[in-house]
């Protein structure tokens, strides 16, 4: 039995918008029978350092098949380009502006083309969006069988972005704010393994600008409603969050800020 064709959008459009629809119907239009699956609309405009962390955070959990598109893209009719990527555990098509970086740091590419064939695109390309007028449609074809190598020359390298790293001495951690969840809260760059022989009671205090909060907590319900806490989140990152409430909006902070945690 044939699987149906998977395609996964990442964007940074927002989640009321009628861009996501645009690229859809274009699909649609050219494969009726693929399975469309929403990763995430809600990533922050031009971040593509959260745009990354995303990909390789949900896209390895998908079947080997399915063709992830990614569209935050800053550049768009720059001279920056569209690449088609493989690894073993899936198929990408984005911009090469570090939208892929994170996924590289775990794997080497099976494949990576430049997509420069115009056939494959939409026959009016607006210079201000690709991902209805190329990605789009070259999804679309992909998922139907194209051989990736017809979409162009092969990619030399990808392009790699500096990745914020929290640093440990001593007694001390100090990293920053990677990423804002869906309900506010607040994914740090230190790991489950940075935090493995620290103290998780009382004797460990958590600091982000202004605000501070002790003990690492298991989960959020650990803690009374409208508390500042600490936790180790799903993908073993740490995270600060208000419980039943959004730490981004009580906090006033986000990507970028900094957290010490001490002990």
């Amino acid at each position: 039995m044939t699987c149906q064709p998977i395609i996964t959008l990442t964007t940074d459009f927002g989640s009321s918008s009628p861009y996501v629809a645009t690229m859809k119907g274009v699909i649609l239009s050219i494969i009726p029978d693929v399975r469309l699956v929403d990763i995430t609309h809600s990533i922050l405009p031009q971040q593509v350092l959260e745009g990354a962390q995303v990909l390789a955070d949900v896209t390895p959990l998908f079947p080997t098949n399915a063709l992830h598109v990614a569209v935050v893209d800053p550049g768009v009719g720059s001279d920056r380009e569209i690449v088609y990527v493989e690894f073993s555990w899936g198929r990408y098509l984005c911009p090469d502006n570090g939208l892929l970086s994170r996924l590289a740091e775990q794997a080497e590419p099976i494949m990576m083309v430049t997509v420069t064939a115009k056939q494959f695109f939409r026959e009016r390309v607006a210079p201000t969006f690709h991902g209805r007028d190329v990605m789009a449609p070259v999804a679309a074809h992909l998922s139907m069988g194209l051989d990736p190598r017809e979409l162009g020359p092969l990619h030399r390298e990808l392009k790699q972005v500096n990745w914020p790293g929290a640093v440990k001495v001593a007694n001390r951690i100090t990293g920053e704010i990677v990423a804002v969840d869906s309900f506010g809260n607040l994914v740090t760059n230190i790991t489950r393994e940075m935090l493995a022989d620290v103290p998780t009671d009382e004797k460990v205090s958590i600091r982000c600008d202004d605000h501070e909060t002790c003990n690492i907590f298991t989960t959020y319900a650990d803690q009374p409603p409208m508390t500042l806490v600490a936790v180790i989140g799903s993908n073993d990152q740490l995270e600060l969050a208000i419980v039943n409430d959004n730490a981004k909006i009580m906090l006033g902070v986000g990507v970028g800020t900094p957290v010490e945690v001490v002990w």
